[in-house]
């Protein structure tokens, strides 16, 4: 198996799969942001990507642009900040999180607000958090939608009374009339360990994908995963391509393991993630998650009909009014 980014991907495992169609995607996303960027010749799409797909891929492209030439410097060395972090530091105790920030200032006074799309970069100019607002289609976001209401029997079941702050019911909205959401926090996953069993030999499906309504959840969110995932093919390349071969290996365990069910979840999932939380009206308090890699991107989306959201990232000193990817 050769996946690289300098050779061509001819892997027979992959055909069947709709992670051939996000790698289409992204390869288009790629090139048509780099011509752009140097002002190159036109990209014309793959024929085997449909119409909403490649107006998504525009859109995102758009906004990575505009993000691309709005950067915002900061003094902050993320690599010093990264280094004073321990488990302790969940960013729930305020008292910690003061003593981190005078240890490792962002390097100017009060909250700065973004509006409008940017890349903040460190002290040293490398991008730690990427900023896209309305890089979302219609299209795209009824589909989110549509993937919600397939999710809606879960969410309302994540919701406990004693629960800890992510699925605890004092932090969601409570459904109204006029609210269609359901509220409520899952994981979907096609291979990972379940928290208290991360010593077990292998991955297993999540359980949000092992009922009667699995393959159409993942159809629901095949495009929004596909746009997310092309993102991440101009944010961080290595990234992207460290998890094409991370699918690749899954692929191949599963059938040399004989795991079915994963191997038929892993010809629905749509990207390079392994994991996708799906939050619906909460409000999250400041937190900061240890299982993520600091050299990597998380990509968070919001979607539905509000106004004047604001997310704050307070061990950097500024918010937005949102695709966000960032350094955790």
């Amino acid at each position: 198996m050769n996946v690289s980014s300098t050779s061509d991907i001819e892997i027979t495992l992959w055909r069947t799969w709709a992670l051939t169609v996000t790698h289409e995607a992204c390869e288009y996303t790629e090139q048509k942001f780099n011509a752009e960027k140097t002002g190159g010749d036109p990209v014309i799409p793959s024929p085997n990507l449909d119409t909403d797909l490649v107006m998504a891929c525009d859109r995102l492209v758009d906004r990575l642009i505009k993000a691309y030439k709005n950067p915002i410097q900061m003094p902050i060395d993320i690599a010093r900040y990264s280094k004073l972090i321990s488990p302790k530091d969940t960013g729930h105790n305020e008292e910690r999180e003061e003593k981190l920030l005078q240890r490792c200032p962002p390097g100017h006074e009060g909250t700065k607000l973004v509006e409008i799309p940017a890349t903040i970069l460190d002290v040293s100019g490398a991008i730690i958090a990427w900023y896209l607002p309305d890089a979302l289609t219609d299209a795209t976001q009824k589909e989110i939608w549509a993937a919600s209401d397939l999710l809606a029997p879960m969410l309302e079941e994540s919701i406990k009374v004693d629960g800890n702050w992510r699925t605890n019911q004092r932090w969601f909205k409570p459904s109204s009339e006029d609210d269609v959401l359901t509220p409520g926090c899952i994981n979907v996953s096609p291979a990972w360990f379940q928290q208290g069993h991360e010593n077990q030999l292998d991955p297993q499906v999540s359980a949000s994908l092992k009922g009667a309504l699995s393959e159409k959840i993942l159809k629901a969110i095949a495009r929004p995963a596909a746009i997310a995932t092309a993102a991440l093919r101009v944010m961080h390349p290595e990234q992207y391509w460290a998890g094409l071969r991370a699918f690749g290996s899954l692929g191949e365990k599963a059938q040399s393991k004989e795991l079915p069910k994963m191997s038929e979840t892993l010809q629905y999932w749509a990207s390079v993630f392994n994991s996708l939380s799906v939050i619906s009206n909460r409000q999250t308090p400041n937190h900061r998650d240890h299982l993520s890699i600091p050299e990597c991107f998380d990509i968070l989306t919001s979607v539905g009909n509000y106004s004047n959201a604001r997310m704050n990232v307070g061990g950097a000193g500024w918010e937005d009014g949102w695709l966000v990817a960032g350094k955790d």
